[in-house]
């Protein structure tokens, strides 16, 4: 009987499902049919799908069917039943509007909410003592509900947890606190099932394994889109010796050309200085078209990007130029183009902006790539290569990141103060459950214990680092300031702070750093939002601006711009290098460089993939040494001053330095020559790490690291609201118990981990040693040619320009790539 009911059921679910597909004419994929099975066999697992596809309607309506085949009152209002977690506000209201129509016009009487830090008081409240049946919400609001005592009775009806865009959160500390909070709820409901939606990933067991902390794993490959077709706009002249960015907005005539081609375009860059500038640049090439043309990127005031995508999604725009804050899944119609200025630096970032395009099954997707100079070409000719082979970037998990570990035991200690707190042992096995965590030492574990109980070794004197008792055997907080702090601040995301740009007459505009206003006088002019901007004073953390009448400005510099190509699509410049090497230019990007790659061959070299190729060049300046490992641009950062060190000992010498994706440049003015085995020994693996540490300061940068660790554990409050301290204020605080830890607890855990996140985070260490390993197996190919060559002169423009201040170093660059252009003419006619 039981089991014809079930039957029953089934088909009536089914029957809801179909006839809402039916109803809009939409095709039913079989990947959305093989994830509602498997939700209803009570399986987790992760859906892999290109944007646009349908992956959310795979995990939503499997989560409502399963429940419609289960339940007996399909008219019922349940509690909360599915949890849906994504990593940015912007998609949260979005996503709940979609999740709501759905489960409205399926019949249900489900209430669908959403609750992130821009959720009002009395709702949360509200949400408090009575979740809805559908939340959702993002990993930081998801942490504070279980902070609070009564959590256990807010979970009770978990079925799903959906984590939308997990490839966003896999190798971020968010994903790490996620983690936790997902073993949390495994504990409360240990048959929870728990799917991933992702629309860019190759690594996707190690994704699947992370998201379910072990579990057996469903994965479901989506609709495969029918094309994605990867063009370069190729400028009418092509300068031998480019630079970075020396195009620029030299592009934006060609760029209008096929604006005026497309009715709707998504145009991208790769920082928000870039997008403030092009932005700018194409309203002051089409003034009539202000009110079309529209800015999108995160340091924007929410209201600001509200409208903006009010306004793409009722086609009132004929081009949004946005950063990856348009990247996700913010919901609106698919535009007739997207265009991408600059490296896409990646394959799958390539592929996720391109999926903005058609964004349908069996729908062609196209991007349009701009280059800011020469070389960019072959980078788009390379990620073309790749994406058609389908060979996409990993993303690596954290693992074992104790500030995050501190945060939540403090947190599990808050949230079990109705059950008199938590036992250490059954939290340890709860925090071990997880990917993060898996191989958690007890000796790591004792010390976070200790940490949050008596503040650790050098802090124990302190009763506000005290913040959780041990009280027969189990871990609570009982003192409410620490349990209002704790709650205020709570969370993984941080960055250099950002002070508020307003009107003077009132209005906010958005956030910029706040060491790029501490540059700034009265008086002066700068670009954000889309505006020049006269900075009229500062006040506490706001800025109050004015609208400027002088047309000289400055932009915002922020933090992140600093973005490296991937090893992925590194690989396959090297790859194409070498055909051009051996002349094959079969590509339209390759052919539209020949001339230029023709000039590195005929004074230097074109490196094969098994060759480091050196080169030596004797100038004004000294000696330059160019070393070209295409390792990416913070791999040589470390490589370079690793080098410099090490041939400095070996020398007296004194080296300048200067970095790029593809290598990096050393200079001294000390006549010096280096053999093979001396080059070799710079570039060795041998004692990597303690080298890299001495040669770099590293102690000033750990000590900046430790800044965002030291938020994150709870050493560092930020203020209450309306009384919040500066970057600076947090940064001599952080910097304060930074130095009493060195000084008196030189063996404390987290000043490892700051080292370590330096290594990892600012000099990707793990890269580095790949190209050090890499470097060990190739043959070394030194060259000298007579002048700078074409894979050199980026780097030799690096450095002046970081050098020189003003505009000169402008007029200087000018005049040695007239120099050099007038030389390759000579050889070139000479060789005719």
């Amino acid at each position: 009987m039981t089991e014809t009911i079930g039957a029953a059921a089934l088909l009536a679910a089914d029957a809801r499902i179909e006839r809402w597909f039916s109803d809009r004419n939409w095709r039913i994929f079989d990947f959305q049919r093989q994830a509602w099975a498997a939700q209803r066999r009570g399986e987790s697992g992760l859906i892999h799908a290109p944007t646009g596809t349908g992956k959310t309607l795979a995990a939503w309506f499997g989560a409502l069917g399963d429940w419609l085949a289960t339940t007996d009152n399909a008219s019922a209002t349940p509690g909360l039943t599915v949890l849906w977690i994504t990593p940015l506000r912007a998609l949260a209201a979005d996503t709940t509007q979609h999740l709501a129509a759905s489960a409205a016009e399926l019949g249900l009487n489900w209430t669908i909410e959403r609750r992130t830090g821009d959720t009002k008081s009395h709702v949360k409240a509200r949400q408090r003592k009575k979740l809805p049946s559908a939340l959702v919400t993002t990993p930081e609001s998801l942490a504070l509900l279980l902070s609070y005592a009564n959590h256990e009775r807010m979970f009770a009806c978990l079925e799903c947890v959906v984590v939308d865009e997990w490839h966003e959160l896999l190798s971020t500390k968010r994903g790490v606190a996620l983690e936790l909070s997902l073993s949390r709820l495994r504990t409360i409901k240990p048959d929870l099932k728990t799917w991933g939606l992702s629309a860019t990933l190759a690594n996707l067991d190690e994704a699947g394994d992370v998201l379910t902390g072990g579990q057996s794993v469903t994965h479901i490959r989506g609709v495969v889109p029918a094309a994605t077709e990867i063009t370069a706009l190729i400028p009418d002249t092509i300068e031998r010796f480019p630079w970075a960015g020396h195009m620029g907005t030299q592009m934006v005539g060609p760029v209008i050309a096929a604006l005026e081609n497309a009715r709707t375009t998504l145009l991208f860059t790769n920082t928000r200085s870039q997008a403030e500038l092009w932005h700018q640049a194409l309203i002051r090439a089409r003034p009539n078209w202000l009110d079309q043309i529209a800015l999108h990127h995160g340091s924007l005031a929410r209201e600001l990007r509200d409208t903006v995508e009010a306004m793409i999604a009722d086609g009132r725009l004929a081009c949004v130029v946005a950063t990856s804050s348009l990247d996700l899944g913010v919901d609106f119609s698919p535009v007739d183009q997207v265009i991408q200025v600059g490296s896409p630096k990646g394959v799958a970032r390539l592929l996720q902006r391109a999926g903005r395009s058609g964004h349908r099954p069996g729908v062609t997707s196209r991007i349009l790539c701009v280059p800011t100079h020469a070389f960019e070409l072959v980078e788009i000719a390379a990620a073309r290569r790749k994406a058609e082979a389908g060979e996409l970037e990993a993303r690596r998990p954290l693992t074992g990141a104790l500030d995050v570990l501190a945060q939540h035991i403090v947190t599990r200690a808050l949230g079990s103060a109705g059950a008199g707190g938590v036992a250490p042992d059954d939290l340890l096995a709860e925090v071990r459950s997880s990917h993060a965590y898996r191989d958690l030492t007890d000796a790591e574990w004792r010390w976070a214990l200790d940490f949050v109980t008596r503040g650790g070794a050098a802090l124990s004197a302190y009763p506000e680092f005290r913040r959780v008792d041990l009280v027969a055997g189990r871990l609570v907080v009982h003192d409410k300031r620490i349990a209002r702090r704790h709650r205020m601040t709570m969370g993984t995301i941080t960055a250099d702070a950002a002070m508020t740009v307003a009107w003077l007459k009132g209005g906010r505009l958005g956030t910029v750093e706040e060491r790029f206003i501490a540059q700034l006088k009265p008086g002066d002019v700068f670009l954000f939002s889309g505006r020049l901007l006269e900075l009229v004073r500062v006040k506490e953390l706001t800025a109050y601006v004015k609208a400027a009448t002088r047309r000289n400005r400055q932009v915002p510099r922020w933090a992140g711009g600093r973005m490296a190509i991937s090893g992925t699509l590194a690989d396959a410049i090297r790859d194409l290098l070498e055909a051009a090497r051996d002349d094959r230019f079969d590509t339209p990007e390759l052919a539209a460089v020949r001339d230029l790659l023709a000039v590195q061959k005929r004074w230097s070299a074109l490196p094969a993939a098994d060759e480091l190729l050196i080169e030596h060049v004797t100038s004004r300046e000294g000696r330059h040494w160019f070393f070209y490992p295409f390792a990416g641009r913070l791999a040589h950062e470390g490589l370079s001053a690793l080098a410099a060190w090490r041939l400095a000992r070996m020398h007296a010498a004194t080296f300048r330095f200067s970095v790029n994706d593809y290598g990096f440049e050393l200079v001294t003015r000390t006549k010096v020559e280096f053999t093979e085995a001396e080059l070799r020994a710079a570039l060795s693996e041998s004692n990597l790490v303690d080298d890299l540490l001495t040669c770099l300061n590293a102690s000033e940068l750990a000590k900046h690291a430790f800044r965002d660790i030291a938020r994150i554990a709870g050493l560092v409050f930020p203020g209450y609201p309306g009384a919040s301290k500066s970057a600076r204020q947090i940064q001599a605080s952080s910097g304060l118990v930074y130095d009493v830890l060195v000084r008196y607890d030189a063996d404390n855990r987290l000043l490892g981990q700051a080292r370590r996140e330096v290594l990892e985070r600012e000099l990707e260490i793990g890269r580095l040693r790949s190209a050090l390993s890499a470097i060990a197996n190739q043959s070394i190919r030194l060259a000298e040619p007579p002048r700078l060559t074409p894979l050199g002169f980026p780097l030799w423009v690096e450095r002046v320009a970081s050098q020189v201040t003003g505009e000169s170093w402008r007029d200087r660059v000018e005049r040695m790539t007239v120099q050099l252009e007038k030389a390759a003419d000579r050889k070139k006619s000479a060789r005719k």
